[in-house]
C-alpha cells in the first residue's frame, strides 16, 4: 500500500497525535528509536532525523557516528493506547549516511538489497512467521500463569485474555492476524500474522514483539521471546512459511510434479537444506537458542525435508485442490529472538542459491527421524544443525553465505558480538555446576 508524506500528516492531525516514534533495528534485532513532536515531523519526513549511531549495537564507530533516520511513510501507524496521557504514532526508518546513501549497518537496508535481486526478475517473496512466546508472572523468574496445553481454550485464563487483547491491538494498527492459540508448553502462546510481502512482514514482526510485550506489561505480566526459558518444556520457535510469486502466479506450484513442487521450489528447498548450517548463526543467534534445538521437544535438529513429517527441518504442507497459491515451504528452525530482516534475507539468499545453482533436492523423509538409529541416519545422509553458538559461528565462517548477504560491516560486528557472548557463557559458573559438583568434588 502506497502512503505519502501528505497522508501521514493528515492521519497525525486526524488522530491528534502529539509524538511520533522513529524506529529502526540494531544488528541483533532490538528496536531502537527516538521520539519527535508534531511540529518537527514535516521536516523530518523530507530530510530525515540525525542521530549519533556510535552507541547502537553493530552501528557506527565513534569517528563516523553521524547517521540519518529516514521515515518510511508506508510504515506509519497510530499506537492504539495512550502513552503518558498522549496519543503517539510510530514509523520505521531506513538509516542513511549524511550524504543520503544507504548505511551498510542497517539490517532493513540489507534485506531490501537482497529483495532487489528478485525484484529484477519480477518476483515477490512472501513470508508468514509463527512466533511463539511465554507469559510469566514477572521478569525475575519463569513462573507460569497457567498449565494448559496445545490448543487448550479457557476464557477465564488470564493468558488467553491477554492474548485476545494483543490480537485486538494488532488489528487496530492494521497488522492482520490469521489465528492465535495456546501452544504446547504451560503459559506458551502463538499469534500467527497473515502472510505478507517479506519486507512488510519483517516490520510486522518487530511491531508484533513490541505489542505483545506492551500489552503484557499493561496487565502486570511479562512476555518473553526467549527461545528456551524453562528446562524440560518446549522452547519457542518461529516457523517461517515462504513462497515466491510472479504477479499472481505462485512459482512454487506445479500440478504435474509428484509433490506439486515446481523446479523453482525444489531448488529453493535444496538451497535451504545445503546452506542452513551456515545461516543458523542468524536464525538462532543466542546461546540460549541451542537449548531449544535438541531432540525430544519438537524443535528440528536434523537436516531433511518432508510433507507430513514434523521432525523435518523443512516441511512442505500437502497440496489441497483449489489452493495452488497456498503452496509454500516451512522452515522450522528459526526462533523468535532473531533479527527478522537478517533472518529473512539469509533464508531468501539460501533459497536463491539453490535455484540459481540447480541444486538437486533429495527425496523426502517421512519417518520420525527422532526414532532412527545413528546408522539409519548415516545411510540417509542426514546431517544436523550446529549444536552450540560456538559451532554456529564456525559454520557461518566456513560457509560464507551470511558474510555475502550482510556485507563486511554487519558481518564483522555480528561475529564479534557473538564471540563475546559465547566467551561470557563459557566462563560462567551455572547453578547446574554448583548443584552437581560442589558436594562431589
Amino acid at each position: 500500500m502506497t502512503k505519502t508524506k501528505e497522508d501521514v500528516l493528515r492521519q497525525i492531525d486526524e488522530a491528534e497525535v502529539r509524538y511520533i516514534r522513529l524506529c529502526f533495528t540494531d544488528v541483533l534485532g532490538k528496536i531502537k528509536g527516538m521520539s519527535i513532536s508534531r511540529s518537527e515531523i514535516e521536516q523530518v519526513l523530507s530530510e530525515g532525523q540525525g542521530f549519533d549511531g556510535s552507541s547502537i549495537e553493530g552501528f557506527a564507530r565513534i569517528e563516523e557516528s553521524d547517521l540519518m533516520a529516514m521515515p518510511d511513510p508506508v510504515t506509519f501507524r497510530v499506537i492504539p493506547w495512550e502513552v503518558a496521557g498522549e496519543r503517539v504514532a510510530q514509523m520505521f526508518c531506513d538509516i542513511t549516511n549524511p550524504d543520503g546513501s544507504p548505511y551498510d549497518g542497517d539490517p532493513r537496508w540489507i534485506f531490501k538489497r537482497t529483495l532487489s535481486k528478485i525484484a529484477e526478475r519480477g518476483w515477490t517473496f512472501y513470508v508468514g512467521p509463527e512466533m511463539e512466546y511465554f507469559y510469566f508472572k514477572s521478569d525475575r523468574r519463569p513462573e507460569f500463569l497457567d498449565h494448559a496445553g496445545y490448543f487448550d481454550y479457557g476464557t477465564v485464563d488470564i493468558g488467553t485474555q491477554i492474548r485476545k487483547k494483543t490480537v485486538a491491538a494488532l488489528e487496530l494498527i492494521n497488522v492482520p492476524v490469521e489465528c492465535s492459540h495456546h501452544e504446547v508448553a504451560p503459559s506458551q502462546h502463538e499469534i500467527d500474522l497473515k502472510y505478507q510481502e517479506a519486507l512488510v512482514m519483517a516490520d510486522f514482526a518487530q511491531i508484533y514483539r513490541f505489542v505483545v510485550k506492551e500489552i503484557a506489561m499493561e496487565n502486570d505480566v511479562y512476555a518473553t521471546f526467549m527461545p528456551k526459558p524453562v528446562f524440560a518444556e518446549n522452547g519457542s520457535g518461529m516457523h517461517c512459511h515462504m513462497s515466491l510469486f510472479e504477479n499472481s502466479r505462485n512459482l512454487f506450484f506445479d500440478p504435474d510434479d509428484e509433490y506439486n513442487l515446481s523446479n523453482t521450489a525444489r531448488g529453493f528447498v535444496a538451497g535451504i537444506l545445503r546452506h542452513v548450517q551456515e545461516i543458523t548463526l542468524v536464525l538462532n543467534q543466542w546461546v540460549n537458542s541451542y537449548k531449544r534445538l535438541v531432540p525430544g521437544f519438537e524443535a528440528p535438529v536434523y537436516i531433511s525435508w518432508g510433507r507430513r513429517n514434523r521432525s523435518s527441518l523443512v516441511r512442505v504442507p500437502t497440496y489441497r485442490l483449489g489452493k495452488e497459491k497456498a503452496t509454500r515451504v516451512e522452515l522450522r528452525s528459526p526462533d523468535p529472538g532473531t533479527n527478522p530482516y537478517l533472518a529473512f534475507a539469509c533464508m531468501l539468499a539460501a533459497g536463491l542459491k539453490g535455484i540459481e545453482g540447480n541444486y538437486e533436492l533429495p527425496e523426502p523423509i517421512e519417518e520420525n527421524i527422532y526414532g532412527m538409529s545413528d546408522s539409519q541416519m548415516n545411510d540417509l545422509n542426514i546431517e544436523t544443525l550446529p549444536n552450540s553458538l560456538e559451532n554456529a559461528i564456525r559454520a557461518a565462517e566456513e560457509g560464507g553465505l551470511v558474510h555475502e548477504v550482510v556485507g563486511d560491516h554487519i558481518w564483522n560486528k555480528l561475529v564479534a558480538s557473538k564471540r563475546i557472548e559465547w566467551d561470557d557463557y563459557r566462563v560462567h559458573v551455572s547453578r547446574f555446576e554448583i548443584d552437581r559438583y560442589m558436594t562431589m568434588l
